[in-house]
């Protein structure tokens, strides 16, 4: 973490951001695939950032240390340790490198030179780069006490490992191909990759709900930005509260087409929280909770969808409760079993809150709010009575 994001300036590019998480983050997440027990970041001294890091790798279970240079270094590695070496700004997903690292055989990780000295890597011999990641035994570390205190550490570690004989393995070209295996070294580099990675990750998914496709066209249009700040799911979240708060609003003084349009907002940003939120968990190699906050805002929206339902249907004199009741309560839990038992086209429009939401507009314009709502439950059970069931594994 010694060289800086942008010149003249103290932030080092291991705290640019890349999906909603630092590199350096990223690097951690790589850390733990590969099973480390402790880390040691090479850096000119402690920082607000730096300190973050700490925190999450000692709430990992990670022993964290701060190395201002190659003697502190050999300080702190032992003859018998194993040491990862990491190169500054290194962008890789682990899923491809800790594969590459079976075995735990020592290995210097290289690749073709042809484009790599220009994506930023050190070149090793004639035909290959460096890959920015080295297995080496500990011992090494012993052999910076012969170079100057100011060298390279990485360029040194990697000099000293080839001359000892550990040996070179090549990152195989699938695992290189994308944003997989990027050197990172300033803003404009974070943010191109940030884009790509969002393409890679939400290109090509459901078509047929319109709903999601406005969410992912969203996510891979707008999402680079937000993900940039480092606060992508928690704007969209309030955005959700927000648009649920004008959607109550709207419907309690009797605008109930407005309502579902702002109930289809929301649902369309719920599923860009959806995805923003993944993107997020990925980049800090975070497990998905046991209920995620998306499924939260979801079924936030579908209680709002009955209460505008209810708002939408006169109850007329002399009617009971439960039968005023029943249309949209029928309606709105067909909605949520539906795509639990069917797949296809089908379970996809079912699930899609914002075509609903555009639909009921349309019908509440008009007055029709409680004969769609029973027709589409019809609609609804006909599904599921035609349709195959959903194959469980």
């Amino acid at each position: 973490m010694m060289e800086p994001a942008v010149a003249g300036q103290s932030i080092p590019r291991a705290f640019l951001r890349v999906g909603g998480a630092t590199l350096a983050q990223h690097q951690l997440g790589m850390a733990l695939a590969l099973d480390c027990q402790r880390v040691i970041c090479l850096a000119r001294g402690p920082s607000p950032d730096l300190i973050a890091l700490q925190h999450m790798a000692e709430d990992a279970g990670l022993q964290f240390y701060i190395a201002t240079g190659s003697r502190p270094l050999s300080g702190l590695v032992t003859a018998n340790d194993e040491l990862v070496v990491i190169g500054e700004g290194l962008f890789a997903e682990p899923s491809g490198v800790v594969p590459l690292f079976e075995g735990r055989s020592p290995a210097v990780l290289v690749q073709p030179v042809e484009g790599a000295l220009a994506a930023g890597f050190e070149r090793v011999d004639i035909n290959r780069a460096s890959a920015g990641i080295m297995r080496i035994p500990g011992h090494l570390v012993e052999n910076l006490h012969e170079l100057p205190a100011d060298c390279d550490v990485i360029s040194a570690l990697m000099r000293i490992a080839l001359q000892s004989g550990v040996p070179m393995r090549e990152v195989p070209a699938a695992a290189r191909s994308g944003v997989d295996w990027r050197l990172i070294r300033d803003e404009g580099e974070a943010h191109a990759v940030e884009m790509e990675w969002l393409r890679g990750r939400f290109e090509g998914g459901d078509k047929v709900s319109p709903g999601r496709a406005v969410a992912r066209y969203g996510v891979l249009n707008f999402g680079s930005s937000l993900l940039h700040a480092g606060n992508a799911s928690n704007v969209l979240s309030a955005a959700v509260l927000g648009a649920l708060a004008i959607a109550g609003g709207l419907v309690w003084f009797n605008f109930v087409a407005a309502g579902f349009l702002f109930l289809a907002l929301a649902s369309v940003l719920v599923e860009a929280s959806r995805l923003l939120r993944s993107a997020e968990r990925h980049a800090l190699g975070q497990l998905p909770p046991a209920i995620p906050r998306a499924d939260v805002l979801g079924w936030l929206v579908d209680t709002a969808f009955g209460l505008s339902l209810l708002a939408g249907i006169a109850r007329l004199g002399g009617e009971s409760l439960i039968s005023w009741m029943f249309p949209p309560a029928m309606l709105m839990m067909l909605l949520v079993m539906i795509p639990r038992f069917v797949s296809g086209t089908a379970a996809s429009l079912a699930a899609d809150r914002a075509t609903l939401g555009l639909v009921l507009a349309f019908a509440a314009g008009f007055g029709q709010v409680e004969p769609l709502a029973e027709v589409l439950a019809i609609v609804l059970v006909v599904i599921g009575m035609v349709l195959p069931l959903r194959r469980k594994n």
